[in-house]
């Protein structure tokens, strides 16, 4: 099996990308700053971060622990984790899971229901992402309709973009609306040090910044719009 979950770093590392509006286009879009753009008191976006890989000797929680670094300061964001090589759900579906899926299910459920958004973090497996992955959003319906996914990508040359690319699809057939800008880290283990620490992380933030700022303006107008008007899918 080919992977690019463990990348192999390069002489010359390149900076993480974002999928931004060139800049013909970038200056007809405003994005509030960090925090902003609601009336005070705003309740914060609930936001499940899911670690998408559960591979031995995984690159994941290198990225996530980055990712996490600067979710979790914002006064906006309330975030949880949802880490695949902690959850055990089956590839075969059925609509009379085992007790020991159904405790999985208890368990994993209720954090994708309560959240207003999501940012899903994946690698790239043979031009497209993990298993484990398809299996915890298949194992759900409702929990992800008409809400928000933000997605984070590593690998190689590709940077993870082609998985990226399969979950857009993935989560349109879901009633979700991913966000337009991703953060995508290619060759990925040459952006960090040995400590896990980003080596020049300005551009990575940046990127990181606006698609977070995207994912809260998108998680606030839905959910405003579902109090309105319940989503019926």
């Amino acid at each position: 099996m080919q992977t690019t979950d463990t990348p192999t770093p390069t002489s010359a590392p390149t900076s993480a990308t974002s999928t931004a509006p060139t800049a013909s286009t970038a200056s007809t879009a405003t994005v509030p700053a960090p925090g902003s753009g609601s009336a005070p008191g705003a309740l914060p976006i609930r936001t499940a971060v899911v670690i998408g890989s559960n591979r031995d000797g995984r690159f994941g929680p290198v990225v996530a622990d980055w990712l996490l670094s600067r979710l979790r300061p914002r006064a906006d964001l309330d975030v949880d984790v949802i880490d695949l090589a902690a959850t055990d759900l089956p590839t075969a579906l059925t609509s009379r899971p085992s007790p020991d899926v159904a405790a999985e299910l208890a368990r994993v459920s209720p954090k994708l229901a309560a959240a207003d958004a999501f940012v899903v973090l994946t690698p790239e497996y043979n031009h497209s992402y993990p298993a484990a992955l398809k299996s915890l959003i298949d194992w759900h319906y409702a929990e992800w309709q008409a809400k928000p996914v933000a997605l984070v990508s590593y690998g190689g040359v590709s940077g993870g973009l082609r998985a990226v690319e399969h979950l857009r699809q993935v989560f349109a057939e879901l009633h979700a609306v991913t966000i337009r800008d991703t953060v995508s880290f290619h060759n990925a283990g040459s952006h960090f040090d040995e400590e896990g620490r980003h080596r020049d992380p300005a551009v990575a933030d940046a990127a990181a910044r606006r698609m977070v700022d995207q994912l809260v303006w998108w998680a606030r107008a839905l959910r405003t719009a579902k109090e309105e008007h319940p989503y019926t899918a």
